[in-house]
């Protein structure tokens, strides 16, 4: 028995003679509280007091959660409030779209890799095509026109990703307001590709040659008027939001990625150019004219979330811009290749059972010659061949660089198509946005990423 002093980190709860410790058992003696100690060196109880403590735990965000953007799971270790590891679980939305193209002819393909970020299709299309016109060796024949309307529905596609990701980030946060606000910009978008292509989202509308059919009547009027109404509703977002303290504070210094951890990461788009950096594939590595149409790269240099939700507002407005000089630059002239070996022998209508080929057409085709009839046919279940080799091709999707890498072995269909989709490579920043953060912080880093699934899982 001896009488050492209290342990460190234990107050008396009463008089020094009343005095216990956690550790020990003490009785009364005439000469004072006598200890009997039973624990181990002051180091060994320190370290397995770390081991048992039971605040730091670990939980699953998702996959199922509303707060994220698609099917994503979130593992994160959390001390209290504090995320000290998040790790990301992928692969719950895996459709293998990648190998089927493998199994389909090169204009068949366009059908798939537009499900890919299905908020995103007109630009998974015009990678893809671009890729295969590269292959083919067509990149000086695609048509005028043809470039034109596809710059058109890239930056109008570019708009409306940009709504949604502002209106989700924002019910994310609480702000329903601007939910509401981006989703009904969207529905003037959504009804522009649906009297364009026939359809609101899955377009298969941009095929390897140019575009599977011409802007149909009214179009023209209807996306003008709507640039009208874009130039109105615009500043709302900085009304609503910009300038609100309550949405400022929830979001600025939330999401930190600096120049130095977008470089190692090889995070591109809004992300990237959040920390002041202004790469856009349009300016540094033009594609279907981009040169020739006068816009800016907007950037922030606060490498936050709220950078990249300025960024964003101001990108929209640059689409503004950009559509309005693809419907003053537009003249008639054909969309697709005059390669009849490669254009695709559609022309589509509108009947009763919905946007189908054309009978007028058809009938034209089987009543010229046999030959043409046989051409059609086997156009259309054999596909093209294109030479061997093989391309990459990108562009600037809304999420940062889209690229494909096309491989053909000189059959019609494809041997090998890789893509680089920009929210695969950009959700690898999220451990380093979030972990040291707070719990409730994930959130909005993950809205700020805009991550979509269906891309990253591919």
């Amino acid at each position: 028995m001896s009488t050492p002093h209290p342990s460190p980190g234990h107050h008396p709860s009463s008089s020094p003679s009343g005095t216990t410790s956690s550790m020990a058992s003490a009785r009364e003696t005439t000469e004072g509280a006598v200890y009997t100690v039973t624990g181990g060196d002051w180091d060994e109880v320190v370290q397995s007091a770390v081991r048992a403590d039971d605040e730091r735990i670990v939980v699953n965000m998702g996959p199922q959660h509303p707060s994220t953007h698609g099917v994503l799971r979130l593992i994160l270790e959390i001390d209290g409030e504090t995320v000290t590891e998040a790790r990301c679980g992928i692969g719950y939305l895996h459709t293998g779209i990648e190998k089927n193209l493998e199994f389909r002819t090169w204009t068949q393909g366009t059908t798939f890799v537009t499900r890919m970020d299905y908020l995103t299709s007109f630009f998974n299309e015009t990678a893809y095509c671009l890729g295969v016109e590269k292959l083919l060796g067509i990149e000086d024949q695609i048509t005028e026109r043809a470039k034109i309307i596809r710059v058109l529905l890239m930056e109008l596609n570019r708009m409306s990703s940009h709504l949604v990701c502002i209106a989700t980030g924002g019910m994310e946060l609480g702000a329903t307001t601007i939910m509401i606000y981006g989703f009904r910009d969207r529905e003037l978008i959504l009804d522009i590709y649906e009297l364009i292509t026939g359809l609101r989202m899955n377009h298969a509308y941009i095929r390897p040659g140019g575009l599977a059919q011409d802007l149909p009547p009214g179009a023209v009027d209807q996306i003008r008027e709507f640039v009208k109404k874009m130039k109105r509703n615009l500043p709302e977002y900085d009304k609503l939001a910009t300038g609100n303290p309550i949405f400022k504070a929830r979001m600025q210094d939330i999401g930190y990625l600096d120049l130095a951890g977008c470089m190692a990461l090889g995070a591109t788009g809004p992300v990237l150019r959040a920390t002041g950096l202004p790469h856009d594939l349009r300016k540094s590595q033009p594609y279907c004219d981009y040169d020739t149409y006068d816009f800016d790269v907007p950037t922030a240099d606060s490498c936050d979330a709220y950078g990249r939700f300025l960024i964003r507002l101001e990108e929209m407005r640059q689409s503004v811009r950009i559509v309005e000089q693809c419907l003053d630059r537009l003249q008639p002239g054909p969309v697709m290749v005059a390669d009849k070996k490669i254009a695709w022998p559609a022309q589509l209508a509108l009947g009763p059972d919905g946007l189908g080929n054309s009978l007028d057409h058809i009938k034209k085709i089987m009543g010229t010659s046999m030959e043409a009839l046989i051409h059609h046919f086997k156009l259309v279940t054999e596909g093209f061949r294109v030479p061997p080799g093989q391309a990459y091709a990108a562009v600037e999707s809304p999420k940062g660089e889209l690229g494909v890498h096309a491989v053909s072995d000189g059959g019609t269909r494809p041997y090998r198509v890789h893509f680089r989709d920009p929210s695969f490579t950009n959700l690898q920043a999220m451990a380093a946005m979030c972990e040291g953060g707070q719990l409730a912080d994930v959130i909005v880093a993950v809205a700020s990423i805009d991550p979509v699934m269906g891309g990253v899982d591919r």
